[in-house]
């Protein structure tokens, strides 16, 4: 077993080296669903650009999705064979596509899905604006903040910038589009309104707006008030607030034309735009568009549109384990790697300035494009990558200064680290009437980012563990351990994740192996092993915040498992001894365990499948594991 072992990581190895890109990166697919297939139809029709060839593409891969139901899923346990939104997207991208037609049996079964699950007016927040700038929706349903918003001073109690980057990316252009309540149909627009449900009750839906209103209405008076007080008669306000918000945008379009190289913002950035007057065939929109085409990518031969790219996360994961695995740091892979992540460096400032203004820029992205929108993630696994190369070629001594200082400088107060800004997670935004609110418009600090930046500086830099920064962020784990013993991770499938990611940062800081969160999270790892020695946890676990097992194991989830009880254990179990079996006998495994979903970005309507996992997590399992028990056979238990 233990030679099989061996075999394992060497071809776990081989075929990442034989995947790996001529510029030294990995360009796995981002896969997340149906979703940016059906809006990039819905987005090429709309600006009448026939781009033919892309639309039959997207609705092969559509179709290919659909289930038995005549829904489509976001994951392959959810309840009620499907999921309506997703479906309300698929079945509206297909009629406007002109490929399909309402009397197809395919169509059908998915309105009858649709209307026995409530019908349009169920469907999720980001679907509804895409609906309403469609024509297919009423503006006056949707509940948005008013452009004067971005006009509030830092001093005020909420401004603009207490948002998440990726709210305020997704919320700028929402709040102009709302306000002109814009519309653009075409002679290609089909009609969905026989996805409504006749005879609704709409005095329940007018009393909840004007509930809304009202709940909000001090709030919002307040913005008014403060802004006449501050800027002067109303009609000049608006103006100003529409120019700000324009710029806003304009000052955070990527190289590649997209914003903030996310697609969902800039989908509603081109109509934005439109609203404001520009042609469809303005250099920005065409940019734009050009942009989220360049995300394109193919899954067994069918083309999706990606949300956005994770080519510097998955170099820099899969760099680091492969360095964990033994392939030295001047192997040509690796040297190709690190010179290309150097690149990726950030030197621009971005938003994270505001609320963290003492710091240099230094940190890394997600996305091939990124350059104005770091996150301690990707900054901590490039550092990992380069973590050797420091000490043997100079050049990268700069950049891992400069890293390490900004990492260490968007620790929040409360001790965590936060995925983008430090310091955004009032708790008024949890009250915001706006639909996942707190998915959407926080950044709070997370078990997963604090887990893995106390990793990283436990065992990558010299960092003591009496040091205040580390100490804080130990404290704030232990204090949000939940009471099964596991953390919540913020962006992967989830209470596994995030207990991986606290273990391996608890013990990199030096707790040790029998501290009470220690044995009580380990006996939680135990307790939940499948009998075949996997681990598998279901994407309801996210929405309904509690551990939901998956029935079955998947490789992703196992070896986070098996890595937090090697890191934890200090003698060979069981437990760990099945776990690698697991791994070992599945490693080619080919069903829908091994598609299922193992990110999130939005708890209930928005799931990522991570193509690189099934190589980077076992191998880094397997790595640690050699490393750590090098004498010990796997004997059968």
């Amino acid at each position: 077993m233990n030679d099989t072992l061996s075999e394992e990581i060497n071809r776990i190895i081989s075929i990442l080296k034989k995947d790996q890109s001529e510029v030294g990166t990995w360009d796995y697919p981002f896969e997340t669903g149906i979703t940016t297939d059906a809006y990039m139809i819905i987005l090429l029709r709309s600006l009448t650009i026939d781009d033919e060839e892309l639309i039959k593409e997207l609705v092969v891969r559509i179709l290919s999705e659909q289930q038995d139901s005549g829904a489509w899923k976001l994951f392959y346990d959810e309840e009620d064979e499907g999921n309506v939104g997703t479906t309300i997207e698929a079945y509206y991208a297909l009629l406007y596509s002109g490929y399909c037609s309402h009397d197809d049996v395919r169509m059908q079964e998915a309105r009858q899905f649709i209307l026995s699950n409530g019908g349009i007016d169920k469907s999720n927040l980001l679907t509804k604006i895409m609906l309403a700038v469609t024509g297919q929706f009423s503006w006056e349903k949707i509940f948005t903040i008013p452009t004067e918003f971005v006009l509030l001073p830092h001093s005020f109690p909420m401004n603009f910038f207490d948002l998440s980057v990726f709210g305020r990316a997704n919320i700028a252009p929402l709040m102009i589009l709302a306000e002109k309540k814009y519309i653009i149909k075409t002679n290609k627009s089909p009609n969905i309104s026989d996805l409504y449900i006749l005879n609704h009750n709409r005095w329940d839906e007018d009393y909840l707006l004007s509930a809304l209103s009202n709940e909000w209405s001090p709030f919002l008076l307040s913005i008014k008030n403060r802004i006449e007080d501050l800027f002067g008669l109303p009609k000049q306000i608006h103006e100003l607030a529409v120019e700000k918000t324009k710029q806003y945008m304009l000052d955070r379009i990527e190289p590649d034309g997209t914003l903030y190289s996310y697609f969902s913002s800039t989908f509603l950035l081109i109509f934005a735009f439109l609203s404001l007057g520009y042609k469809k065939d303005h250099p920005t929109i065409i940019h734009a568009v050009n942009g989220l085409k360049s995300m394109k990518c193919k899954i067994d031969g069918k083309t999706h549109m990606q949300f956005t790219t994770a080519t510097v996360w998955n170099t820099a994961l899969i760099s680091y384990a492969m360095q964990e695995a033994g392939v030295s740091e001047l192997d040509p892979v690796i040297k190709k790697t690190n010179k290309f992540l150097l690149t990726r460096q950030h030197d621009k400032y971005g938003d994270w300035v505001i609320h963290n203004p003492d710091s240099l820029p230094g940190g890394w992205g997600f996305s091939n494009v990124n350059t104005l929108n770091p996150d301690i993630d990707d900054t901590t696994a490039t550092l990992r990558s380069i973590s050797k190369t420091v000490n043997k070629k100079t050049k990268f001594h700069s950049s891992w200064a400069r890293g390490i200082h900004w990492v260490f400088s968007m620790q929040n107060d409360d001790g965590g680290w936060p995925s983008f800004e430090k310091g955004v997670n009032k708790s008024i935004l949890s009250m915001i009437p706006i639909e996942d609110a707190e998915y959407l418009l926080a950044d709070p600090s997370s078990a997963d980012l604090t887990g893995r930046a106390l990793e990283f500086f436990g065992n990558f830099t010299n960092l003591k563990n009496d040091h205040d920064s580390i100490k804080l962020g130990v404290n704030w784990l232990i204090d949000h351990q939940e009471p099964n013993g596991s953390w919540y991770g913020r962006w992967g499938i989830c209470y596994i994740y995030g207990a991986w990611a606290a273990i391996t940062g608890l013990v990199a800081a030096g707790i040790s192996s029998d501290h009470p969160s220690i044995l009580k999270s380990v006996k939680w790892l135990r307790e939940i092993q499948n009998s075949d020695g996997g681990w598998g946890e279901s994407c309801k676990s996210d929405k309904m915040k509690t551990y939901v097992p998956l029935g079955s194991s998947t490789l992703t989830h196992t070896a986070w498992a098996l890595d937090a009880l090697i890191a934890a254990e200090e003698e060979l179990t069981p437990e760990i001894i099945s776990g690698i079996k697991y791994i070992l006998e599945n490693n080619d495994k080919d069903d829908w365990t091994t598609s299922y979903p193992t990110g999130q970005g939005m708890a209930g309507s928005f799931y990522i499948h991570y193509h690189s996992y099934r190589y980077i997590f076992p191998l880094l399992a397997l790595a640690h594991y050699q490393k750590k028990f090098p004498n010990e056979r796997l004997l059968t238990h």
